[in-house]
């Protein structure tokens, strides 16, 4: 992996919520290592194995990644990530890849408000636009409260934990932060660390000036102040980037220039960039190509047989838009009665955040219309829903190669690697079904069949056409959009962003404004 100067210069310290491993205990008793979950944490990982000189902080919040976080009480773990993650004793010389992962124990107490009364699921809601804002939200007390002891105290943890790895390193360090769980993070380290090089990537949508109205005044602008503490904050899309700008304009009166789309601020002169994030393409091959893989292939072309396969692959999140999705192949089936028998929705969807109530309600609803649609269509020898909680790779992988439409129709996603994943992997050019509302759009929308995530009529006269698109014109759309993956892949996304951090570094605050990511 070529990588400019800096990053072999400086020790990187990476900031996320969720780490590269998740630790538990198997049947014996012993501690063991696994993969994180996550399209994040996946992109994250696959880069971290490339840097020298890399520190990841993540947070160790409960079960066995908090009894790590208590044992290593500050001190590194060094983990092998190839070919399964593990945590290496002195001594031991691992085969591949390694990182050091630095756990913050965050207690219960501070963790449970901070993740899932303001990072989920107020911030996920503004920046998604999911309230219903006759009703939602509707802050009382303990939403304040959670946003001081849980919020503010979590991102102090973080920062310390942080500020001890650029001052192990000499004050001096690139600190790459990551996501709406640490807004406080870039300016709490800029005031301990002012010679390091900060970044913070924002990976969901950020809406315009109106949307964040819904919060307080001194909320917001504390997430904006914090978020300004950075050099560079950075986004997946232009879209994305702009809306952030006119939001410190707007919200802060601070001065702005939209033509080099930098913030000015505390004497300082924030740029704002748009870095769309990709796949480790050689990581998600290998997995591809595997016994686990291919033996669920086998069990997919015996499922499917000559039929089309349909496929979505999501968490169970309101944003994803699921249940529009079935209500759409649901019309398009009752429409075109001659595809009964012949297609199979395929959902493989991970339950996600069930502690939230509008989560634990949503999986409700998508079972009950996944129930609708093969109550309504299917016989005894067809269902034309097969829906399935899991989170198996083999088993996603395989069904990206055999699928013939994928559906992604979410009302609001920061990139969507899903897109990515199925285009390169897939092996009967398979037609991407998109919305217009993923960051992956910007990039793959030419090459797909756009969907409009609120019109269900819509999706299911673009599924049809999915369906029944000539062969040719799949294989060129399908070629096109996978030659563009490989062209910006992951390693490249990460490479612009410390070329512009170099640049930076060496031109300081009077650096061009040319931003290798936009």
């Amino acid at each position: 992996m070529h990588l400019p100067p800096l990053a072999s210069a400086l020790p990187v310290v990476l900031l996320s919520h969720r780490g590269p491993v998740t630790f538990t205990r198997d049947d014996d008793g012993d501690r063991t290592a696994g993969r994180g979950a996550g399209g994040l944490v996946t992109a994250l990982t696959g880069l971290a194995g490339h840097l020298d000189h890399a520190v990841w902080v993540c947070v160790g919040a409960s079960g066995e990644d908090a009894a790590v976080a208590r044992e290593a009480a500050g001190s590194l773990v060094h983990l092998a990530l190839d070919p399964e993650p593990r945590v290496l004793a002195h001594g031991d010389v691992p085969e591949g890849r390694t990182l050091l992962l630095r756990l913050v124990e965050v207690p219960p107490e501070v963790h449970d408000p901070f993740y899932g009364v303001i990072s989920n699921p107020l911030l996920w809601f503004v920046q998604h636009r999911l309230h219903d804002l006759a009703r939602t939200p509707s802050l009382g007390r303990e939403d304040h409260r959670a946003f001081e002891q849980g919020y503010v105290v979590a991102n102090q943890l973080a920062a310390d934990a942080v500020v001890e790895q650029v001052e192990k390193a000499g004050g001096r360090a690139v600190v790459l932060l990551h996501d709406y769980h640490f807004y406080l993070v870039a300016d709490l380290v800029r005031q301990r660390c002012p010679d390091a090089l900060i970044s913070h990537f924002v990976h969901i949508p950020w809406p315009g000036p109106d949307a964040w109205h819904v919060l307080p005044p001194d909320l917001r602008q504390r997430l904006l102040t914090g978020l300004l503490g950075a050099d560079v904050v950075a986004f997946h899309t232009r879209a994305d980037a702009r809306a952030f700008v006119l939001c410190a304009q707007e919200l802060l009166g601070l001065p702005v220039d939209l033509a080099s789309m930098t913030v000015q601020t505390a004497g300082r002169r924030v740029r704002v960039r748009a870095y769309p994030i990709s796949i480790d393409v050689p990581a998600l091959e290998a997995v591809a190509h595997s016994d686990a893989s291919d033996e669920h292939l086998v069990d997919l072309d015996h499922q499917v047989g000559e039929g089309s396969l349909v496929l979505r692959v999501d968490r169970t999140d309101p944003s994803k838009n699921i249940v529009r999705g079935f209500q759409a192949f649901d019309l398009m089936l009752s429409e075109h009665p001659e595809l009964h028998g012949r297609v199979v929705f395929l959902a493989l969807l991970q339950p996600s955040r069930q502690d939230v109530p509008e989560y634990a309600s949503y999986l409700t609803e998508i079972g009950a219309s996944a129930t609708a649609v093969n109550a309504h269509h299917g016989t005894g020898a067809w269902q034309p829903v097969d829906l399935r909680f899991a989170h198996d790779m083999g088993l996603a992988t395989a069904a990206y190669r055999r699928c013939d439409v994928l559906v992604v129709n979410a009302v609001a996603d920061g990139m969507n690697l899903v897109a990515k994943e199925a285009v390169v992997l897939s092996e009967r050019d398979m037609v991407l079904a998109l919305s217009e509302a993923t960051g992956a759009h910007d990039e793959l929308g030419r090459f797909a069949v756009t969907l409009h995530p609120f019109d269900v009529a819509q999706q299911a006269d673009a599924l049809y056409e999915a369906l029944t698109m000539p062969a040719q014109l799949r294989r060129d759309r399908r070629e096109h959009a996978a030659w563009v993956v490989h062209r910006n892949d992951a390693r490249r996304w990460l490479s612009a962003q410390l070329e512009d951090l170099a640049e930076l570094a060496v031109t300081g605050d009077e650096a061009s404004d040319a931003g290798h990511g936009e």
